[in-house]
């Protein structure tokens, strides 16, 4: 079973992903702080894209962000709803549909984990969202699994696939991420941190 067959693994309560929730969210708290101490006007609104139940949603909100979550599956947007803090929406919705939940403007996107499992088309489809939705100057955080030969069973994108769907942004860092917390073969995928901002229209 591929792991993009998230909703059936809900189902089964076969979520290995949330695993490596801790040490994803300890990379990803500097991150936050960066973005909030080189934004003059403060932390505005954040997308949570494949937000699944909730794991990284709280943190963009302590962090003074207005917050959003979308995943795709009712069951996890459900969950994650049942636990939501104050200043914590979440919404099912499509990644590669984003323009039409009706969401807004955002000037945070943070991608854990969703990206990488899409396809080609799925990929650059999920960059005209994101590139739709994002205020002037918006910033997108992202970690992805790199290729590996367990790319069918665990996926994983190449910095070449991921820029490819981002045209309109530039990449300004890249960033070895931990692989504390996954088992094998997770853990040997090289997860990467990419930051990209959004060029000028």
């Amino acid at each position: 079973m591929a792991m993009t067959d998230y909703a059936r693994m809900y189902r089964l309560g076969l979520t290995p992903w949330e695993r490596y929730g801790p040490a994803a969210g300890a990379q990803l708290r500097p991150r936050l702080e960066r973005e909030a101490r080189e934004r003059g006007n403060g932390p505005r609104r954040a997308l949570d894209i494949g937000c699944g139940r909730g794991m990284f949603t709280p943190e963009l909100a302590r962090h003074g962000w207005e917050a959003v979550g979308v995943d795709l599956v009712p069951q996890a947007i459900d969950a994650a709803r049942g636990s939501a803090p104050e200043g914590v929406t979440y919404v099912v919705g499509d990644a590669t549909d984003l323009e039409s939940a009706g969401l807004g403007t955002f000037d945070l996107f943070l991608d854990i984990g969703c990206f990488q499992g899409l396809d080609t088309a799925q990929r650059a489809a999920q960059g005209r969202g994101v590139t739709a939705l994002a205020a002037p100057e918006a910033t997108l955080v992202m970690l992805a699994f790199g290729p590996s030969i367990y790319r069918r069973l665990v996926e994983g994108v190449s910095r070449v696939e991921v820029e490819s769907a981002f045209p309109a942004w530039e990449l300004t860092d890249v960033e070895e991420a931990t692989t504390e917390g996954l088992g094998w073969p997770m853990n040997r995928t090289s997860p990467q941190w990419y930051r990209f901002r959004r060029t000028a229209r």
